[in-house]
């Protein structure tokens, strides 16, 4: 006999039998032990056994095919009343592991058809039953069933914020590389113009040493051919540079031989007030150091006279044996910040990168007086910082939207959910979920009133007795005289039987419970009362 594909045991099954194990012992406990309880029938060890295998069916095709394992248990109710049980772990296993709710809606509505025709049209059951029945239908199954989908829904929820999350990551590290490229092409085109300049003065050295009347030929053509390497490399020079030129981006602003006293003493007449800290040897650093430099100050002093408007700005640059500190801090802004969208953190994480090519860190925050700080160690040309004065990774303020220490791994790009597109399945997953909550809530409340709109009608025709007529009955009346007596009895309640007694309801909704019990002997009327609900 071929086993079908959803009941073989798979890598996944084995891993996954000890959770499948405990779940039919736990479903199997209320059947054995009504199996194992006196008195025994006949081919009760059969119908125990036959039973215990239809749950450990059910179990086994419960993850792949958990609508099978919701309708063995439902039809193993029709021989064995303990299956109840398990009807309700079975309708949240089905809510929880279907992808789809239109086949268990169908499966849940031809249970209830069939269960209606069977009972009231094969068995001949009575209302009450029925409505018993169809309570236990909706409570046990429809109820457990949407508390499934909603959990099921409360994941995809989870599992679409956390792919939210992580394309919005990507997205971050993306905008943390290009700034670190452009950042990088930047300080090249510096480099360039400052490279281009030597050595064109070169080339022009050259030049007029070649065109000296008292020079030997030799060293004249020596110096035509150091003039014609030098025109070659600057072309070269040029030619590397302008491939990293980004085609419409600004120019490099950096006058030529500008220093950070110059910087300061411009940020000054513009109105601000800052002042400088500095040794006449720190302000005039050389290379990379130098440029590092001047980078922090004017990133530093533009972030100041746009977040801080009027508060005081101190720059301190501060030479060491092997490098220098720089450092700009501005207090608080007197009016406090101007309105405006926040900053990006561009600015200072292009910083950072400059910084971290020069050999150096950077630290950047707020102060614990409200206002803020940069500060920079660099180190001199040919000095490397030693280990403990260069920390792990630059440090920039938390609340910035990109990370400091971003970068796009190899192949991260391709094959990755879009932002945009994480950002709708998010909204759809939460609509998902709003929608299951409501229904979770809503629909068994709905179903419920509608079932007893439905039974109530049919419970009640010809079953109502009001209170005036039963108080107007008197003991001893023949029951052919009692006026306003209803046409159809109840059926009495479980345990309440008496004989000669008749049992009638006053339309108590929704279940229509017997209310009044009338006692006849030889058709006379001997005692009446109320039952007490």
């Amino acid at each position: 006999m071929r086993i079908p594909n959803w009941l073989r045991p798979g890598p996944d099954r084995w891993r996954r039998l000890p959770g499948d194990v405990l779940l039919w012992a736990v479903v199997a406990a209320p059947i054995g032990a009504a199996g194992l309880t006196p008195p025994h029938p006949r081919h009760g060890l059969a119908l125990l056994l036959g039973s215990l295998a239809v749950l450990a069916v059910a179990v086994a095709s419960g993850r792949r095919r958990p609508l099978v394992g919701l309708l063995l248990v439902v039809l193993g109710s029709l021989v064995d009343g303990n299956f109840v049980f398990a009807i309700p772990v079975f309708s949240y296993l089905t809510g929880r592991r279907s992808a789809g709710a239109a086949p268990a809606a169908v499966l849940f509505g031809v249970i209830a058809v069939g269960g209606t025709v069977l009972n009231l049209g094969l068995l001949g059951t009575g209302a009450a039953t029925w409505f018993l029945l169809a309570s236990v239908l909706l409570f046990a199954g429809v109820f457990p069933w949407l508390v499934g989908r909603y959990r099921r829904q409360q994941q995809e929820l989870a599992d679409a914020g956390r792919r939210h999350t992580e394309a919005l990551a990507r997205e971050r590290r993306g905008v943390t590389e290009r700034i670190r490229l452009r950042e990088r092409a930047r300080i090249a085109e510096e480099m360039h113009d400052s490279l281009g300049h030597d050595l064109s003065l070169i080339a022009l050295r050259a030049a007029a040493l070649e065109l000296a009347d008292d020079l030997d030929p030799r060293h004249r053509a020596a110096a035509g051919e150091l003039r014609a390497s030098v025109a070659a490399a600057t072309e070269r020079l040029h030619g590397i540079i302008g491939v990293l030129r980004e085609e419409g981006g600004p120019a490099v602003t950096r006058p030529a031989g500008e220093t950070v006293a110059d910087l300061v003493d411009g940020a000054r007449e513009a109105g601000m007030a800052v002042r400088l800290d500095a040794a006449p040897d720190a302000a005039e650093l050389p290379g990379m150091t130098g440029s590092a430099a001047h980078g922090v100050v004017r990133e530093a002093l533009t972030n100041a006279a746009r977040y801080a408007p009027g508060a005081a700005v101190t720059v301190s640059l501060v030479r060491t044996a092997d490098g220098v500190d720089v450092s700009v801090v501005n207090a608080p802004p007197p009016a406090g910040p101007l309105p405006g969208p926040p900053s990006t953190g561009s600015g200072l994480l292009a910083l950072a990168e400059r910084v971290r090519l020069a050999g150096g860190a950077l630290d950047a925050g707020a102060g614990a007086d409200g206002g803020f700080a940069v500060r920079a160690r660099l180190p001199l040309p040919g000095v490397v910082l030693p280990a403990q004065a260069r920390p792990a990774e630059v440090r920039l303020p938390a609340d910035l939207p990109w990370s400091a220490d971003g970068g796009l791994t190899s192949g991260e790009s391709a094959g990755v959910e879009r932002p945009a597109d994480a950002e709708r399945r998010l909204r759809e997953a939460r609509r998902r979920v709003r929608h299951s909550l409501l229904l979770a809530l809503g629909a068994p409340a709905g179903l419920a009133l509608a079932l007893s709109l439905v039974y109530y009608p049919f419970a009640t025709a010809g079953t109502v007795l009001d209170e005036p007529a039963f108080d107007r009955m008197r003991p001893g009346a023949a029951r052919a005289d009692l006026a306003g007596l209803p046409r159809r009895q109840l059926t009495p309640p479980t345990g309440a039987e008496q004989p000669g007694c008749e049992y009638y309801t006053d339309g108590n909704f929704p279940l229509a419970e017997p209310t009044w019990r009338l006692c006849f002997t030889d058709g006379r009327l001997v005692s009446k009362e109320r039952i007490e609900q």
